[in-house]
Protein backbone atom coordinates (compact mmCIF):
# COMPACT_ATOMS: atom_id res chain seq x y z
CA UNK A 1 0.00 0.00 0.00
CA UNK A 2 1.36 3.40 -0.93
CA UNK A 3 0.28 6.38 1.10
CA UNK A 4 1.72 8.75 -1.49
CA UNK A 5 -0.53 7.30 -4.21
CA UNK A 6 -3.52 7.43 -1.87
CA UNK A 7 -2.76 11.04 -0.97
CA UNK A 8 -2.39 11.95 -4.65
CA UNK A 9 -5.76 10.39 -5.46
CA UNK A 10 -7.38 12.25 -2.57
CA UNK A 11 -5.76 15.52 -3.65
CA UNK A 12 -6.91 14.99 -7.24
CA UNK A 13 -10.48 14.38 -6.09
CA UNK A 14 -10.44 17.44 -3.84
CA UNK A 15 -9.05 19.65 -6.60
CA UNK A 16 -11.38 18.43 -9.36
CA UNK A 17 -14.97 19.63 -9.40
CA UNK A 18 -17.55 16.95 -8.75
CA UNK A 19 -19.19 15.70 -11.94
CA UNK A 20 -22.34 13.71 -12.57
CA UNK A 21 -22.32 11.32 -15.51
CA UNK A 22 -25.05 9.22 -17.04
CA UNK A 23 -23.84 5.85 -18.33
CA UNK A 24 -26.19 4.19 -20.82
CA UNK A 25 -25.25 0.61 -21.65
CA UNK A 26 -27.22 -2.63 -21.88
CA UNK A 27 -24.33 -4.63 -20.37
CA UNK A 28 -24.43 -4.93 -16.57
CA UNK A 29 -20.68 -5.64 -16.62
CA UNK A 30 -19.91 -2.39 -18.45
CA UNK A 31 -22.22 -0.39 -16.17
CA UNK A 32 -20.47 -1.82 -13.08
CA UNK A 33 -17.01 -1.20 -14.55
CA UNK A 34 -18.00 2.39 -15.35
CA UNK A 35 -19.28 2.90 -11.79
CA UNK A 36 -15.92 1.73 -10.43
CA UNK A 37 -13.91 3.74 -12.95
CA UNK A 38 -15.88 6.97 -12.67
CA UNK A 39 -17.35 6.74 -9.18
CA UNK A 40 -14.85 4.92 -7.00
CA UNK A 41 -11.67 5.93 -8.85
CA UNK A 42 -12.79 9.20 -10.46
CA UNK A 43 -14.85 10.47 -7.54
CA UNK A 44 -17.78 11.39 -9.76
CA UNK A 45 -21.47 10.65 -9.27
CA UNK A 46 -22.59 7.96 -11.71
CA UNK A 47 -26.17 7.21 -12.72
CA UNK A 48 -26.86 4.29 -15.04
CA UNK A 49 -29.52 3.31 -17.55
CA UNK A 50 -29.95 -0.08 -19.22
CA UNK A 51 -31.47 1.13 -22.50
CA UNK A 52 -31.60 4.11 -24.81
CA UNK A 53 -35.18 4.81 -23.83
CA UNK A 54 -34.39 4.80 -20.10
CA UNK A 55 -31.31 6.92 -20.73
CA UNK A 56 -33.33 9.59 -22.51
CA UNK A 57 -35.86 9.66 -19.66
CA UNK A 58 -33.07 10.09 -17.10
CA UNK A 59 -31.27 12.72 -19.19
CA UNK A 60 -34.43 14.80 -19.39
CA UNK A 61 -35.41 14.43 -15.73
CA UNK A 62 -31.99 14.85 -14.05
CA UNK A 63 -29.00 17.11 -14.56
CA UNK A 64 -25.80 15.58 -15.94
CA UNK A 65 -22.43 16.98 -16.93
CA UNK A 66 -21.97 14.37 -19.67
CA UNK A 67 -23.26 11.07 -21.01
CA UNK A 68 -21.24 7.93 -21.73
CA UNK A 69 -23.31 6.01 -24.27
CA UNK A 70 -22.96 2.54 -25.76
CA UNK A 71 -23.43 2.45 -29.52
CA UNK A 72 -24.76 -1.10 -29.99
CA UNK A 73 -27.81 -1.82 -27.85
CA UNK A 74 -31.05 -3.70 -28.48
CA UNK A 75 -33.99 -1.51 -29.37
CA UNK A 76 -32.81 2.07 -29.72
CA UNK A 77 -29.10 2.13 -30.53
CA UNK A 78 -26.64 4.80 -29.38
CA UNK A 79 -26.76 6.85 -32.59
CA UNK A 80 -30.58 7.09 -32.34
CA UNK A 81 -30.21 8.16 -28.69
CA UNK A 82 -27.78 10.93 -29.70
CA UNK A 83 -30.18 12.14 -32.39
CA UNK A 84 -33.09 12.16 -29.93
CA UNK A 85 -31.10 13.95 -27.17
CA UNK A 86 -29.91 16.61 -29.62
CA UNK A 87 -33.53 17.27 -30.63
CA UNK A 88 -34.60 17.98 -27.03
CA UNK A 89 -33.80 21.55 -25.88
CA UNK A 90 -32.94 20.49 -22.31
CA UNK A 91 -30.33 17.96 -23.50
CA UNK A 92 -29.30 19.34 -26.89
CA UNK A 93 -25.95 20.71 -25.70
CA UNK A 94 -25.07 17.92 -23.29
CA UNK A 95 -21.65 16.40 -24.14
CA UNK A 96 -22.01 12.80 -25.27
CA UNK A 97 -19.18 10.29 -25.49
CA UNK A 98 -19.80 7.11 -27.43
CA UNK A 99 -18.59 3.80 -26.04
CA UNK A 100 -17.98 1.13 -28.67
CA UNK A 101 -16.11 -2.04 -29.47
CA UNK A 102 -16.35 -1.27 -33.20
CA UNK A 103 -13.19 0.25 -34.60
CA UNK A 104 -14.85 1.17 -37.90
CA UNK A 105 -17.55 3.38 -36.36
CA UNK A 106 -16.20 6.53 -38.05
CA UNK A 107 -16.89 4.90 -41.42
CA UNK A 108 -20.60 4.72 -40.67
CA UNK A 109 -22.81 7.21 -42.50
CA UNK A 110 -25.11 7.45 -39.46
CA UNK A 111 -22.14 8.26 -37.21
CA UNK A 112 -21.01 11.08 -39.50
CA UNK A 113 -24.44 12.74 -39.18
CA UNK A 114 -24.24 13.18 -35.38
CA UNK A 115 -22.06 15.38 -33.21
CA UNK A 116 -20.38 13.77 -30.22
CA UNK A 117 -17.62 14.92 -27.88
CA UNK A 118 -15.58 11.79 -28.45
CA UNK A 119 -15.41 8.03 -28.85
CA UNK A 120 -14.02 5.62 -26.27
CA UNK A 121 -13.17 2.06 -27.23
CA UNK A 122 -14.19 -1.09 -25.42
CA UNK A 123 -12.62 -2.55 -23.49
CA UNK A 124 -11.63 0.61 -21.65
CA UNK A 125 -8.95 1.10 -19.01
CA UNK A 126 -10.82 1.24 -15.70
CA UNK A 127 -8.01 3.10 -13.93
CA UNK A 128 -7.78 5.78 -16.63
CA UNK A 129 -11.38 6.22 -17.81
CA UNK A 130 -12.18 9.32 -15.74
CA UNK A 131 -8.96 10.98 -16.93
CA UNK A 132 -9.71 10.03 -20.55
CA UNK A 133 -13.19 11.55 -20.29
CA UNK A 134 -11.88 14.70 -18.58
CA UNK A 135 -9.31 15.20 -21.37
CA UNK A 136 -11.89 14.67 -24.14
CA UNK A 137 -14.26 17.18 -22.51
CA UNK A 138 -11.60 19.75 -21.58
CA UNK A 139 -12.21 19.32 -17.84
CA UNK A 140 -9.41 19.77 -15.30
CA UNK A 141 -7.53 16.52 -14.79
Amino acid sequence: MSFLADASLAETRAAAPSRTLLVIDDSALIREAAKIALGTIGGWRVVTAVSGEEGIERAVSERFDAILLDVVMPGMDGIAVVERLHAIPATGLLPILLLTAHDRLQDSERFRRVTVAGVIGKPFDISGLSRQIAVLLGWPV
